[in-house]
């Protein structure tokens, strides 16, 4: 359901922890909507989970190897190819009740700070989703070390997670918590060519 602030973070901070060696002073990385997806998780009449997953993942990230606060990353995702495995809760999400693909067929995320946590980061960004923007933040492991893939170009890998509140963007206001949680579990895979 407020399935992308999460994902497009992720994609940022993946790619700033990727060893120095694979990137110049500034190198952009496309996102490969083909290995990549953004997932999500929401409590149903506080018992149960249900998840799913949007569609393609299209996006760049730029990376600034001397100092990696300075790197951002721009993702949209395609709310029309949403799918939970049950027909008629895809329709139902699918429509102005949620995340009305007719009106807003994609979310979008624009980073806004990136930090290092740990061992990962944190990248902070503006979600749209449904004509609403608010920050969220994500939480960033990887990235895998960058290797080559069949047609020879540098690619890399990593997760984010993170949360948002569905009330933050009025998203589903007919419903209350104790049917669908109001808060959603995010997941992001994503692979990146070096362009």
């Amino acid at each position: 359901m407020k399935v992308t602030r999460t994902f497009v973070a992720s994609l940022l901070g993946g790619l700033l922890l990727v060893g120095s060696q694979a990137f110049a002073q500034t190198s952009t990385w496309k996102i490969d909507p083909n290995h990549s997806e953004a997932g999500f998780q929401v409590k149903h009449l506080s018992v149960s989970n249900v998840r799913g997953s949007l569609g393609a993942v299209n996006g760049t990230v730029t990376w600034d190897e001397k100092d990696p606060t300075k790197s951002t990353v721009t993702a949209v995702v395609e709310t029309k190819g949403l799918d939970t495995r049950v027909q008629k809760r895809n329709d139902h999400l699918k429509s102005a009740d949620f995340f009305d693909v007719e009106k807003y067929p994609t979310l979008t995320f624009k980073s806004t700070e990136v930090k290092r946590s740990g061992e990962g980061f944190l990248v902070t960004g503006d979600l749209t989703l449904n004509g609403v923007t608010k920050p969220v933040t994500l939480t960033v492991d990887g990235p895998t070390p960058p290797q080559k893939n069949q047609q020879g170009k540098l690619v890399t890998g990593f997760s984010a997670t993170g949360s948002i509140k569905r009330s933050d963007f009025n998203f589903g206001g007919k419903f209350p918590d104790a049917v669908v949680s109001d808060l959603v579990k995010i997941t992001i895979d994503v692979e990146a060519d070096k362009d």
